[in-house]
């Protein structure tokens, strides 16, 4: 499992167990751990398509 994924599911956690106890601090850690998850896959989408620009301007045949 990636790492940002499991941000994503460790936030749930917390932010639902701080929901059901009264912790607004928990809950807003777990919305913290989430956020953190999503922009961790954003910057994997981001490398992933810039590898895909560097690979087609590598194979391109300029004569």
């Amino acid at each position: 499992m990636s790492d940002s994924a499991m941000d994503k599911i460790k936030g749930k956690a917390k932010e639902a167990t701080g929901k059901a106890t009264g912790n607004d601090r928990m809950a807003a850690e777990g919305k913290t751990d989430q956020a953190k998850g999503k922009a961790k896959d954003a910057m994997e989408n981001v490398k992933e398509r810039a590898q895909g620009v560097r690979d087609s301007l590598g194979n391109r045949d300029d004569s």
